[in-house]
C-alpha cells in the first residue's frame, strides 16, 4: 500500500505554475514528493519542446536526473499511444531506451497494449496495466497477462462520484472473477481525486496524487505543488 506521485502527466505548461517540464524541474519536484511521504514517481518525460516523448534521448535524461535526485525509489513512465501517436514510433522508442525506468504503465484500452507490454517485458520493465473501464479488464483477462503484471491501475475518469465508483467496482469484479491477484493502485482525476485517495485507504488499496490527476487539495484550494498534494494523501492514510 503506496502514495505514489504523479508530477506532470500531459498537463500544459499552464495547468499549474509549479507543473515541472524538464529532467532537472521534474527531479526536484520528484525529491520534494518522496520528502512528503510519496513511496514511488509516475512521471511523463517532455523532450526539448515541452512535448511529452517516449524518445531515447529524453527519456534517458529524465530518469537519470530522477535517479540522481531519488535513488532507491522505484521510477515508472507512461507509455500512452497520444504521446508518439504511432505505433511503430513507439515500440522503437522503448527499444532505444538506455536509462530504463523500473515500470511503465500501459493503457488496456489502447490498440497495441499487447505488443508494447512484451517489448516492455523483453526489457526487464515492469508493467502497470492501466483498466479505465470493464472492457479493458476484460481484455487483460483474455490477454492472459493479468498474473504477470506488477500491478493494476484502476484509473477512472468519470467525473460524477457514484458513476466513477461503479465503473471501479465493476473493474475489481472482474479481476476477481478472473482470479488475478495482484496489487491494485486506485486513482481518479480532477473532481474524483480525493474521493479515490479516500475509497483506496479506507480499503487498504495504493493511490497516487499529483498535478498529473489534479491540484487542488482536499479543501479546494489550489496547491502550492506536487508535494503538498501528496502530503494531504498521507494524512489521509495515517488516519484511515
Amino acid at each position: 500500500m503506496i502514495v505514489q506521485a504523479c508530477i506532470n502527466g500531459a498537463r500544459p505548461a499552464d495547468f499549474h505554475p509549479a507543473l515541472p517540464l524538464d529532467p532537472e524541474a521534474m527531479a526536484r519536484a520528484a525529491a520534494a514528493s518522496i520528502a512528503a511521504g510519496a513511496a514511488e514517481l509516475h512521471v511523463h518525460a517532455r523532450g526539448a519542446d515541452g512535448r511529452e516523448s517516449l524518445a531515447p534521448e529524453a527519456m534517458d535524461r529524465t530518469v537519470a536526473a530522477l535517479r540522481r535526485a531519488c535513488p532507491g525509489t522505484l521510477i515508472g513512465v507512461s507509455t500512452g499511444a497520444w504521446i508518439e501517436k504511432d505505433d511503430l514510433r513507439t515500440l522503437v522508442a522503448i527499444s532505444g531506451w538506455r536509462e530504463l525506468p523500473d515500470y511503465a504503465s500501459v493503457n488496456l484500452s489502447e490498440t497495441a497494449a499487447p505488443i508494447v507490454m512484451e517489448s516492455l517485458r523483453q526489457r526487464g520493465i515492469g508493467i502497470e496495466a492501466g483498466l479505465a473501464s470493464i472492457a479493458d479488464a476484460e481484455r487483460l483477462v483474455g490477454l492472459d497477462h493479468g498474473g504477470r503484471v506488477l500491478r493494476v491501475l484502476i484509473e477512472i475518469s468519470e467525473q460524477a462520484q457514484d458513476e466513477a465508483f461503479a465503473v471501479a467496482d465493476g473493474i475489481e469484479k472482474v479481476l476477481q472473477r478472473a482470479g488475478i491477484r495482484r496489487s491494485i493502485l486506485l486513482h481518479g482525476e480532477n473532481a474524483t481525486v480525493w474521493p479515490f485517495v479516500e475509497k483506496a485507504a479506507a480499503r487498504n488499496l495504493s493511490t497516487r496524487v499529483g498535478l498529473e490527476d489534479g491540484k487542488e487539495l482536499p479543501n479546494g484550494s489550489v496547491a502550492d505543488g506536487n508535494a503538498a498534494l501528496v502530503a494531504a494523501a498521507v494524512r489521509i492514510y495515517r488516519r484511515a
